[in-house]
């Protein structure tokens, strides 16, 4: 090949074209020229639609790490926000429970200090509200202390009810408080009444293993008692006002071997759990003092004083 046909010219070092602003140019026209047409005659619609079906299983392969992570955050975070709300929710149900328990009982004190104001009502004799404070300290005794004593005006001998019946006597007063015997102690006695027959008899206070009752005494085993039958006050003691509640025959036992029968009783006071009482006078207090015979305020001249008082001018 002959050296005069090659060329000698250098190649260029960067590949020559059109210039960067021609290109701005044309893209820009071409940019403007398909928003025109999409918005026009929406050409790119279906373009569109294409591009997001074909890219969707893509974004849902990105997504799932992401939404794992934030259900995972959720799922501690509710578990969390339970676990509070199940501690807020116990607290209010113990709140609740107690307050509940506290209603209960302030319902049954009323309901028992309405029933001792009908109870009050009915008695004629002075009277004194009272509250038990605490049981005895002997175990061997049935015995109750009341925050009511001799600055009060409460005596010994005083009558003890509460809205049932009777409970006992008191037996002990300090200035402050006092001492009364239930009358299920065993040295207790109470002159009652059956309200079915009319037949005065005497119960005492019969502490046991089974349970504390009353035991009526010296009934013959041909008396006319039933079971059922109530028994009130008959006031022949000077002490209980007549027609107090005070218990119900709960058993008759009638023996060949005795002449007397064994009659079990069930105090109508709640003995075991009374809490507001009513301390009543004694009958005795009430009474007029029985008057002084006129013989002996007065006494008799002789006779032989008398006669000469007449004999004389």
């Amino acid at each position: 090949m002959p050296l005069g046909t090659l060329d000698r010219t250098p190649p260029p070092f960067f590949k020559q074209g059109p210039s960067a602003l021609s290109k701005l140019m044309v893209f820009s026209a071409v940019a403007l020229f398909l928003m025109v047409a999409d918005t026009r005659f929406r050409i790119t619609a279906p373009l569109r639609s294409a591009l997001a079906t074909a890219l969707y299983p893509v974004q849902w392969l990105v997504l799932q790490p992401i939404e794992a992570v934030g259900q995972a955050g959720g799922y501690f975070s509710s578990l969390h926000q339970a676990q509070q709300n199940e501690a807020l929710a116990q607290q209010k149900l113990a709140s609740q429970a107690e307050r509940s328990l506290q209603l209960e009982q302030l319902e049954l004190e009323n309901r028992r200090l309405r029933e001792l104001l009908v109870m009050r009502e009915r008695i004629t004799t002075p009277t004194t509200g009272a509250q038990v404070l605490y049981d005895a300290a002997d175990p061997y005794s049935r015995k109750v202390v009341i925050d009511r004593g001799q600055t009060h005006g409460v005596v010994a001998g005083s009558p003890v009810i509460d809205d049932s019946g009777v409970l006992g006597q008191v037996t002990r007063v300090y200035p402050l408080v006092s001492e009364v015997t239930l009358l299920i102690d065993r040295d207790q006695a109470i002159p009652v009444l059956n309200a079915r027959t009319g037949v005065r008899s005497v119960v005492y206070g019969q502490p046991g293993v089974d349970g504390d009752g009353l035991e009526l005494r010296y009934t013959l085993s041909n008396a006319d008692i039933a079971e059922g039958d109530l028994l009130t006050t008959s006031g022949v003691d000077g002490v209980y006002p007549a027609g107090l509640p005070v218990a119900k025959i709960a058993r008759v036992e009638r023996r060949a071997e005795s002449s007397f029968t064994r009659i079990n009783c069930a105090p109508i006071a709640r003995v075991q759990g009374a809490l507001h009482v009513l301390v009543l006078t004694p009958v005795g207090q009430g009474l007029p003092p029985s008057p002084l015979p006129d013989a002996a305020a007065k006494p008799r001249r002789p006779a032989s004083d008398t006669a000469n008082a007449r004999s004389a001018p």
